[in-house]
């Protein structure tokens, strides 16, 4: 018989806990796959964003964590605002996301069968990207002159800890640590097909408010992601993508967990368009090498708005 986190002992609890801190700290966004992120686009420019994301799967502990046989479930709605301008002469881009999620896990530790489950609102991630060359600060008239060709560009993305977050509770949408993420990225299109390429480091803050009052510390998160893209029409892409990412260990309490990550992913993303302000993004990934970490199939739908 299943029992829920708060019928658990403090031991087990703690041991639970320290499986749910990897699981759940935002170090898992390093398997983001993200097409076309290093594109330009015209200056000017309004996006809303909406969609769903579901996750699913498995996960592969610390071999100092005794859990075996565990999953989790997420369902995220996820809400979202863009906007572009100019900086320097060249296209730039701020865009703010957040989400309402719900998640449930489960797992043996120590032969006894625990879950639970939890809704609340992730951290805000707020992110600045400056494509610095290649790409001309234009207006969507003057768009139309524009051939693309090598586009070079960075950004630093920050999620900030307003999100939901008890720490009486194993289980918080969001993870009461800043996190911060300077990339950088590039693209090319050759004639139908556009490739990017990006690296990131994830720097993390500490959260001194973990469940049974632990102290968490994390190490840096360094990933890699590639993407092949194929304009398929006007309006519409198909992009083939894969990442690999490696760090992030965390640090209870002064000791360290031995749950660094070294994993990679595989993703397909289509995206249509429903009309010149309208467009719809369908993306599938799965995770394809992992060590320790989660090993999630991830299905999602998002729909654009531009004004």
């Amino acid at each position: 018989m299943p029992y829920r986190a708060e019928q658990l002992t403090p031991k087990l609890k703690l041991a639970i806990g320290s499986l749910l801190s990897v699981l759940l700290l935002p170090s898992a966004n390093a398997q983001d796959l993200e097409p076309r992120s290093f594109a330009n686009i015209p200056t000017g420019m309004h996006f809303l964003v909406l969609g769903a994301v579901h996750s699913e799967g498995d996960f592969s502990p610390s071999p100092s964590i005794p859990v075996q046989n565990a999953t989790l479930i997420s369902n995220a709605g996820v809400f979202g605002y863009a906007q572009t301008f100019a900086i320097a002469g060249s296209s730039s881009k701020l865009d703010v996301v957040g989400a309402r999620l719900c998640i449930h896990g489960r797992a043996e530790v120590n032969d006894t069968m625990v879950e639970g489950g939890r809704c609340g609102y992730t951290d805000p991630q707020v992110r600045l990207t400056w494509n610095f060359y290649g790409a001309p600060a234009l207006k969507r008239t003057e768009f139309a002159q524009y051939d693309p060709r090598v586009v070079i560009g960075t950004s630093l993305q920050v999620s900030v800890p307003v999100g939901t977050y008890d720490e009486t509770k194993l289980l918080n949408a969001g993870a009461n640590q800043w996190i911060f993420r300077p990339s950088i990225g590039m693209s090319q299109h050759l004639g139908d097909w556009h490739y990017n390429l990006i690296a990131a480091v994830r720097l993390y803050g500490d959260n001194d408010a973990y469940f049974n009052q632990v102290y968490v510390e994390q190490a840096p998160q360094y990933s890699m992601q590639a993407h092949l893209i194929y304009t398929v029409a006007q309006g519409q892409w198909v992009s083939l993508s894969g990442n690999y990412f490696y760090g992030g260990e965390t640090k209870k309490n002064g000791v360290w967990s031995k749950d660094e990550q070294s994993n990679s992913r595989f993703g397909l993303t289509y995206s249509f368009s429903l009309s010149q302000s309208q467009s719809i993004k369908l993306y599938a990934s799965k995770g394809v090498i992992t060590r320790i970490g989660n090993d999630f199939d991830t299905f999602g739908v998002l729909w654009q708005y531009a004004f």
